[in-house]
């Protein structure tokens, strides 16, 4: 044999061990899979738009070898009492800093670790409908403390405004509850809470017939696919910066267009027990690696208002996404590999 035909004997033999590596990670049921064997309990909450998550995550999970249990729904406060007793493995609805004080209180960096964010720069804000917005000069959120501008959004009949708010559990509700107090409001304007979506569902037929209406949001959210900022409904400002108890530190409440919401953006993190993250490094940098753009999970929350809200579409709609990213979440999953090794 001569040196060239040695020669190009190494060179496909490298070649060849290359793409084995290659395949060996592409295709993870061909390795011994760091999640054999192992049983992963997830925590959800009971917001089912963003069940989305879940699907994604759990697909995630599923080529790295674990089996998912059954999927355990809680109210957010519970939710993180559970994580915190070690009731669960992970949950994906943990909201920073909304949910500060639940963090704390269920046993905070002790017991559980916070890994992302995931999906960043989240907003909230109260909405007016345009035409009041500009019939009456309102522009922010303290001018409801005139009895007069206030009862223009009032709604049964006992002259303060009704605000369309936050279900009570949800660390929202905190935060609206204490902008009532802190800019003098409590007067003059009642927090309607109850089930969200009930709620936002009747502020919209109301503006459809023609009604003022006020409500708080958060994005990602379908409603501004119906009520669309700037041409249906404006935001409103607040005077001045004023964040409950467990948000003192919490990150600006103005926006990159100089607007002050009074809320502070939301960051959306993976929240794990501590013991399970030592013990799984792959499940670890998986959570690390995951990224759900804002546009992604309103796009998600359209389809679920438009009709398409079993769970099995929601799988299916996972499963799309996965399919459409398929090259950054393959290589997500060749990292939380190379994390096992």
């Amino acid at each position: 044999m001569n040196l060239y035909s040695k020669f190009n004997q190494h060179k496909l033999g490298s070649v060849l061990a290359m793409l084995f590596t290659i395949f060996m990670l592409a295709n993870p049921l061909r390795a011994e899979l760091p999640g054999k064997g192992k049983t992963v309990r997830p925590i959800t909450n009971n917001t089912f738009e963003e069940s989305f998550w879940d699907e994604i995550i759990s697909i995630g999970l599923k080529r790295l070898g674990y089996t998912i249990a059954p999927i355990k729904e809680l109210e957010i406060t519970t939710m993180h009492v559970a994580m915190g007793q070690g009731e669960g493995d992970y949950c994906a609805h943990h909201a920073v800093p909304m949910h500060n004080t639940f963090y704390e209180r269920a046993g905070g960096d002790k017991t559980m670790v916070k890994i992302g964010p995931f999906e960043a720069g989240n907003s909230q804000q109260y909405f007016i409908d345009k035409k009041t917005a500009e019939q009456y000069d309102i522009h922010s959120f303290d001018q409801l403390k005139d009895p007069n501008i206030a009862k223009i959004f009032d709604e049964d009949g006992d002259g303060k405004a009704d605000l369309t708010g936050c279900n009570p559990g949800w660390g929202c509700e905190r935060e609206i509850e204490n902008h009532l107090k802190c800019y003098e409001l409590t007067k003059t304007v009642t927090h309607q809470q109850g089930t969200y979506f009930a709620l936002i569902a009747d502020t919209i037929q109301r503006y459809k017939s023609g009604q003022p209406i006020l409500y708080y949001l958060w994005e990602p959210m379908w409603v501004s696919s119906i009520l669309v900022p700037g041409t249906d409904v404006v935001p409103l400002t607040v005077p001045f910066t004023c964040s409950p108890p467990g948000q003192k530190n919490a990150p600006t409440t103005i926006l990159a267009d100089g607007r002050n919401t009074g809320f502070s953006v939301i960051d959306v993190y993976i929240l794990a027990n501590k013991n399970f993250i030592d013990e799984n490094p792959a499940a670890k940098k998986f959570f690390e690696l995951l990224n759900i753009p804002t546009a992604d999970t309103s796009k998600e929350n359209l389809l679920i208002h438009q009709g398409e809200k079993t769970v099995e579409d929601v799988k299916r709609h996972a499963k799309q996404w996965v399919e459409e990213n398929q090259e950054k979440f393959d290589g997500w999953i060749s990292e939380a590999l190379k994390a096992s090794q």
